[in-house]
């Protein structure tokens, strides 16, 4: 039976003992129904892993004791910061859980002129921890030992104007360059965008080329929004990561 992997939002030290977040109380002691004497593997976020076995458990406390933290690094030598305009439904949470599985290593959600995603304040704070929450469960699965960062909500104009060293990326379907073209660039960053359903304005386009983004395409057929994300990120990481 595959040992349960549990983030730990606060650092780990070898040999203590410590308790679990209200998150993984409620997944161990209701969810997997686990006892006193049974093994879990924990991780901080550090690139560390540590064994573990419950001391106590009960509805609202589960207490661990640690073992020796050893280093495991499941992380891609492409650093890839995923620009994703809002998409509606539960089709956001897909692209932030496959894209954290895939090895992406930041997420900003994004607001365009296409976006038919409205969320005031409130509910956009709420749906930004819930996104989160969906990263690292999404490393607690896959195996990674970094939980990559669920951004706040930018404007699509000020994450494209944002100083940065990467190659910038945005999928057209007319574009003349596909991903395959790049492979003699040196890249050790990429910024993604990915627009909204509907797509990018005309006058977003030209945006994108007035802060450096190069425009690559996919393939002949036009993709989901989701479908979009996933496929760029997978070709991006056989050409410059660890997928291959």
């Amino acid at each position: 039976m595959r040992i349960p992997r549990i983030f730990s939002p606060e650092p780990l030290s070898d040999y203590a003992i410590c308790e679990l977040s209200d998150d993984a109380v409620n997944h161990v002691a209701r969810v997997l129904r686990m006892n006193v004497g049974d093994a879990l593997v924990l991780f901080d976020g550090s690139n560390r892993t540590f064994p573990a076995t419950i001391r106590e458990i009960g509805k609202k406390r589960v207490q661990v004791a640690l073992g020796q933290g050893q280093q495991d690094d499941r992380e891609s030598p492409l650093f890839l910061h995923l620009g994703q305009v809002i998409s509606r439904g539960e089709r956001m949470e897909f692209t932030i859980q496959k894209s954290v599985e895939l090895g992406v290593s930041v997420i900003t959600p994004l607001w365009s002129e296409r976006c038919g995603v409205k969320l005031d304040e409130q509910r956009m704070a709420k749906k930004l921890q819930q996104w989160q929450k969906i990263a690292i469960a999404a490393c607690e699965q896959c195996g990674r030992n970094r939980v990559p960062e669920v951004r706040p909500l930018m404007k699509l104009e000020q994450w494209c104007a944002e100083g940065s060293g990467e190659l910038k990326l945005n999928l057209h379907p007319r574009a003349k360059c596909g991903i395959a073209g790049l492979k003699n660039v040196n890249a050790t960053g990429i910024r993604l965008l990915i627009g909204a359903e509907g797509g990018l304005s005309a006058q977003e386009i030209a945006m994108t080329e007035q802060n450096g983004f190069r425009s690559v395409l996919l393939g002949p057929r036009v993709l989901r929004t989701e479908t979009a994300a996933l496929t760029a990120i997978t070709a991006l990481q056989v050409c410059f990561g660890d997928l291959g």
